[in-house]
This record gives structure tokens, C-alpha cells and sequence, in this order.
């Protein structure tokens, strides 16, 4: 899937776009610090899930926590595939599916937030099979 801007030739919905791309190819390479390459330092990533409700959402707080999310990730044995891809001059938003070897799915939907060039503020809501 070709990652493309909605918003014309807006500078920033391109840097959006190229974040995507990179943090796509990560997700789908389970290349943990290609992902984590693209959050801010000071980055705060909620999400929300069966576990964290939105009352209670897991917050990371800073690129070493994502870095460390990301490492837990990428080590499971799982297919990562970005299957849809919404970019705006502000952010993006992006659809991950993913299977285990045993056939159990998780879908994630994603709506990260930039600035200068990077993730400063991401939520993600997941949910999988039981």
C-alpha cells in the first residue's frame, strides 16, 4: 500500500506521510527501533484495550518507553500488516492487523500526532481474539 497525503503538496502532510512509511515498514519488518525511530522524546502514547479501558488507559510516557513497547512487540512470533492509511498535515491514522502462528488476530486502529518531524502524542485502540 502506497502511503500518499491527502492534502496536496502541504509540506507537512508529506513529513506525515514519510513518517507513516517509515513506522509502517517497522510494524511490518517487527524492526522495533525502525518504529521507534519516529516518536519525539518526549512522546506520550496511550492505549486503550480490553486490559487498559478508557478509563484506564495504558500511558507511555518518552521515546525509551515506546522503544521498549516496540521490543516486546517485535520479539512475538506474529505477522504486522498496515492495511489502511489516512494522512493529514497534522498526523496520520493507520489500521495494523496482525496473526499469531496459532491463527489468533489483533487489530489495532492508530491516530498519531506530529510535530517537527515526529510522533509527539499517539492512541491506540486494540482488541484481539480470546
Amino acid at each position: 500500500m502506497q502511503v500518499k497525503a491527502v492534502t496536496g503538496t502541504n509540506a507537512s502532510a508529506a513529513d506525515a506521510a514519510a513518517v507513516c512509511e517509515t513506522l509502517k515498514r517497522g510494524l511490518e519488518g517487527r524492526d522495533a527501533e525502525l518504529a521507534a525511530s519516529v516518536y519525539a522524546d518526549d512522546v506520550e502514547f496511550l492505549i486503550v484495550n480490553r486490559n487498559y479501558p478508557p478509563s484506564n488507559p495504558l500511558l507511555c510516557k518518552g521515546r525509551a518507553a515506546v522503544l521498549a513497547m516496540y521490543q516486546d512487540i517485535c520479539s512475538r512470533e506474529m505477522m504486522h500488516k498496515v492495511t489502511s492509511i489516512v494522512v493529514g498535515p497534522e498526523g496520520f491514522a493507520i489500521r495494523e492487523s496482525c496473526q499469531y502462528p496459532d491463527g489468533a488476530r489483533v487489530l489495532g486502529h492508530v491516530i498519531a500526532e506530529m510535530r517537527d518531524g515526529k510522533i509527539v502524542r499517539q492512541f491506540n485502540v486494540d482488541c484481539w481474539d480470546e
